[in-house]
């Protein structure tokens, strides 16, 4: 069951690291800023809290997450983990450059970078690297086209001149690359909703199914895997960046076999940014 449940939160990992890309579609013409806090709980149980900072400015852009496992989550295993995403904007575009991820647990630490250009995977490097496995669906050099990273995928735009937090921020389809799966996520509009964080944001956000679709690099008998493509309860809440058209994670649900995971943001600090500042955003 443990063994079970450690797969199962590798793959929510990774669908919550690119979930936010199926919203993202044009370029970012405002500069904006966001500092938030996250807890994870599994049925209710606290297992995890991180941070988020996102910090977008006229022709760059950064963006930085830190967390770790918390409360019962601990006993089978104890870790934390840093990503960091940047890219620069080029004619309205959001165009992601670099992607690193460092997860350290009791039993292994992992270090992943990724390095793109035009939406194309130029580097990658991960240490250790993943044991072959003859039953994993290869990651070919075509897969490595045309993708996202996941923490870039973040960054959200909507584009149009419209309120960016509606139904046209759903129905999308992005393809994502997180260095060793391949996969599309696919949002479709639910409702609309009203969120309050204990600190910031108190508004509108929307709500959009969310369906997991494994392209390549993944092995395709695993339980994890096969629970996550039937699955059609996923669902997560979009809210907005001040001063921008971008909207990001403020809540994702997902039904496991333990219960019902939840990741919820309780400060969701949002600002704009005026044009003139200079680039100098945290990386913590």
């Amino acid at each position: 069951m443990v063994t079970r449940f450690i797969q199962l939160r590798r793959c929510l990992a990774a669908v919550i690291c690119g979930l936010a890309a199926v919203c993202m579609a044009g370029g970012a013409t405002a500069q904006g800023r966001l500092d938030a806090q996250y807890v994870v709980t599994l049925a209710g149980v606290p297992i995890g809290q991180g941070s988020w900072v996102i910090d977008i400015r006229s022709d760059q852009y950064v963006a930085a997450a830190n967390g770790k496992t918390a409360g019962v989550l601990r006993i089978f295993s104890n870790g934390d983990g840093a990503t960091t995403a940047r890219g620069h904007v080029s004619n309205g575009r959001l165009i992601p450059s670099s992607y690193a991820s460092r997860i350290t647990t009791d039993r292994k630490s992992e270090d992943l970078r990724i390095t793109l250009a035009g939406g194309n995977v130029k580097e990658l490097s991960i240490e250790p690297p993943s044991p072959p496995n003859p039953d994993r669906i290869p990651v070919t050099e075509a897969h490595r086209h045309g993708v996202t990273d996941p923490m870039s995928a973040a960054l959200a735009h909507v584009a149009g001149t419209a309120d960016p937090v509606s139904p046209e921020a759903c129905n999308r389809t992005a393809a994502i690359f997180d260095g060793r799966l391949r996969y599309d996520l696919k949002l479709a509009y639910k409702r609309m909703e009203v969120v309050r964080s204990e600190g910031g944001y108190q508004g509108p956000a929307v709500a959009c199914a969310v369906y997991f679709v494994p392209i390549a690099g993944y092995v395709p008998e695993r339980p994890a895997i096969k629970y996550l493509v039937a699955q059609r309860d996923m669902e997560v809440v979009l809210a907005p960046v001040a001063g921008t058209r971008i909207v990001v994670p403020y809540r994702l649900s997902v039904p496991t076999p333990l219960g019902l995971g939840l990741m919820q943001a309780t400060r969701f600090v949002t600002a704009a940014q005026p044009r003139e500042s200079a680039f100098n955003a945290k990386t913590h």
